[in-house]
């Protein structure tokens, strides 16, 4: 039972070709493409809205330097959203309920905010390890803590993408199953369980888009206290 549980994490392969390659193209392909055309279709019309209105926000609290990732964020907003939200599809595969994924898009992301930091002002960017006005004998340990607290920060990225993602497949299914086999015997508690796994569809589908932006949100700060 545990295994048939987890089983749904695991990345998919046909003819020994493993198909993760394939769920990372596919929200690329559903984005409708620009036209050189005034008037667009109302898609593409909601696309650019939401769009402008998500990089304006993101970039409201960052200086001029730090508007030259607006590209990367906001299309990292758009991969997310649309793996997460594509995962809640039947018989399909979500990358980002592997931790390597999330790890992977979290720390090289990370690790240029903080190169970015140490190239422009190396001085205010180590200040952050030592708060002003530290006792002299607590300077060895907060440098510790401050260092710890540094590197945990991509951990936390990717973990908690993932974590969060994962824990509502696993819902998700367990209540399915659940559902399933509580219909022949009893059909009303199974009636209360499908309405509850339908409420916790709508919420998966908040979590998957909220999470996406919380990634996102946070590198943006990650950034802010560099530039």
């Amino acid at each position: 039972m545990i295994l048939s549980l987890f089983d749904q994490f695991a990345s998919p392969s046909y003819l020994g070709i493993p198909l993760i390659a394939i769920a990372l193209v596919l929200p690329w392909v559903l984005f409708p493409s620009s036209t050189p055309r005034w008037m667009n279709n109302r898609l593409l019309a909601l696309q650019s809205w939401f769009i402008a209105r998500f990089t304006q926000q993101l970039m409201l609290p960052l200086n001029q330097g730090g508007h030259k990732w607006a590209l990367i964020l906001t299309s990292l907003m758009l991969f997310l959203i649309s793996l997460n939200m594509l995962g809640l599809l039947p018989y399909t595969f979500t990358p980002t309920t592997q931790l390597s994924m999330s790890m992977g898009l979290a720390v090289p992301l990370w690790l240029g905010t903080v190169l970015i930091g140490l190239r422009n002002q190396p001085t205010h960017a180590l200040a952050h390890l030592l708060p002003e006005g530290t006792p002299t004998l607590l300077i060895p340990i907060l440098i510790i803590i401050e260092t710890i607290s540094l590197f945990i920060r991509p951990l936390a990225l990717g973990v908690r993408l993932t974590a969060n993602l994962t824990a509502g497949h696993l819902l998700i299914q367990l209540i399915a199953t659940a559902t399933f086999v509580l219909l022949s015997f009893m059909p009303a508690v199974a009636l209360l369980s499908a309405i509850l796994l339908f409420l916790l569809t709508l919420l998966e589908v908040a979590v998957a888009m909220i999470q996406a932006y919380v990634f996102v949100l946070l590198l943006s700060l990650y950034l802010q206290e560099n530039v």
